[in-house]
């Protein structure tokens, strides 16, 4: 009995260490070749990989080239490379790689400045980290998100007094070309109280990447924020990518407990990158040459961005709404503001006039204000725009002299506070005015015309 025992355990052995060799024996990886390629989207065959998934093209020199699967019909799959594809020949070798596209996170992130593709841009070394999160982000049950509830301090007068944002909400910077988006940007992120700050450049010049760290975050600003930067030049599947990276490294701060500020410029851009990825796989156009897919990426990026569980931190998230030719009914820009917890719109109208920020106090809102300030401040900030709104609505009569002093005592009193209320909306750029100050400013400046509307009521 002993020896059949002792049997039993040599064999018992053996099929262990056999099972350990079958694990780490490589899988078998089915590798396919290249047979067409139109533009940026490469057909392959006999490549089995999933969507999503990286993979190897070798080129006439031997170079491994980076691309990632898009899709696929019939025995044919598409891909779209995240580099230059000089060299690619006919029947290239394809071999997937089975890894999906992620990102190397860590603290040591802050004051850093990566690409598209996680790479590191600044020259400043690896990182010392093993942690990997992947573009996709992970699922938040709704029901188990932090109710948001605390103003933000953005540093901007305009915004925390009549526009007040709260930690966790999500607005869109709707704007056109140069009335000042991007410096309206470098203010809130400069001027946020925010542990830290996550800026995504996509798809803009190359040139602004280093003015935005140099100038406008500077050497202080840079030690609490991470710059993800993919600019035009660069595929659209990696300015696809560096969307979705921006929001991943944002998650990730949030998920340690912390108050994050996450800035995107832009969010046009990224519905553009999957316009060009989604018409070269064959998409059909849709709304003003859009696929379909451009409205379903969207809401899934935006969602990802806001507060996290209860007692944890959150993501306050600024996407820049590019508006061609300034129109506000731009596909993007209106399935933006639908998906989005307010807007900022930024006219081209009151910048020619000299106004910095061009906040278009009118047409802009934040649908969380009601919750997170108080009866007061709500009304001060109504009554503000009550006498805005009246004088602009009749800027055009008072401006050729067909209106006549005391035909309304409504817009007698909006000609009487029109440079102040022009004052309180106008900052300079290096200029922070905090949320209490902010506050008390329109409180200041309400109540000084209540008071002036009493007197003359008296009068009469």
């Amino acid at each position: 009995m002993t020896e059949v025992a002792d049997r039993r355990t040599i064999w018992r052995e053996r099929l262990s260490a056999c099972r350990e060799r079958v694990k780490k024996t490589p899988l078998l990886v089915v590798e396919g070749h290249l047979t067409r390629m139109v533009g940026l989207t490469m057909e392959a065959v006999g490549v089995q990989a999933a969507v999503g998934e990286c993979c190897l093209i070798r080129d006439s020199l031997g170079r491994a080239i980076e691309a990632e699967v898009v899709g696929f019909s019939g025995d044919i799959t598409y891909l779209m490379p995240m580099e230059e594809i000089s060299g690619v020949v006919p029947n290239a070798r394809v071999t997937p790689t089975g890894n999906v596209s992620g990102v190397t996170v860590s603290n040591d992130l802050l004051g850093r400045v990566v690409g598209g593709h996680g790479e590191l841009l600044d020259g400043k070394g690896a990182l010392k980290s093993s942690t990997r999160v992947p573009l996709t982000g992970r699922f938040i049950n709704p029901l188990l998100r932090e109710p948001v509830r605390t103003p933000l301090d953005v540093g901007v007068r305009a915004i925390n007094a009549l526009l007040t944002v709260g930690q966790g909400q999500r607005m869109g910077l709707f704007a056109g070309s140069g009335v000042g988006k991007s410096v309206l940007l470098g203010m809130m992120t400069r001027f946020t109280k925010a542990d830290v700050v996550v800026v995504g450049l996509i798809g803009e010049r190359g040139r602004e990447v280093k003015e935005f760290i140099e100038n406008i975050l500077g050497e202080e600003g840079m030690r609490r924020a991470v710059v993800i930067a993919v600019p035009a030049d660069q595929s659209p599947l990696k300015r696809l990518n560096g969307a979705m990276l921006t929001t991943s490294i944002a998650e990730y701060f949030r998920d340690q407990g912390l108050q994050v500020l996450m800035l995107m410029d832009s969010l046009t851009r990224y519905a553009q990158a999957q316009r060009e990825i989604a018409l070269a796989i064959g998409e059909p156009p849709a709304t003003k040459g859009y696929p379909p897919s451009v409205f379903a990426k969207l809401p899934a990026l935006v969602e990802r961005a806001g507060t996290g569980g209860v007692g944890g931190g959150a993501i306050t998230a600024f996407y820049t709404v590019l508006t061609e030719g300034d129109d506000q009914q731009d596909p993007i820009a209106d399935s933006a503001r639908a998906i989005l917890d307010g807007h900022i719109v930024l006219s081209r109208q009151i910048a020619e006039m000299g106004q910095y920020p061009a906040i278009d106090i009118e047409a802009s809102i934040s649908r969380i204000m009601t919750e997170i300030v108080t009866p007061g401040h709500q009304q001060h900030a109504r009554r503000f725009k009550q006498i805005y709104s009246t004088y602009r609505q009749n800027q055009d009569l008072i401006n050729v002299g067909a209106y006549t002093q005391g035909s309304d005592p409504r817009i007698d009193e909006s000609i009487i506070f029109q440079p102040r209320l022009r004052s309180f909306l106008e900052q300079s750029i290096h200029e922070a005015v905090d949320y209490e100050a902010s506050t008390q400013g329109l409180h200041t400046l309400i109540e000084s015309s209540e008071a002036k509307t009493v007197n003359d009521n008296e009068k009469v």
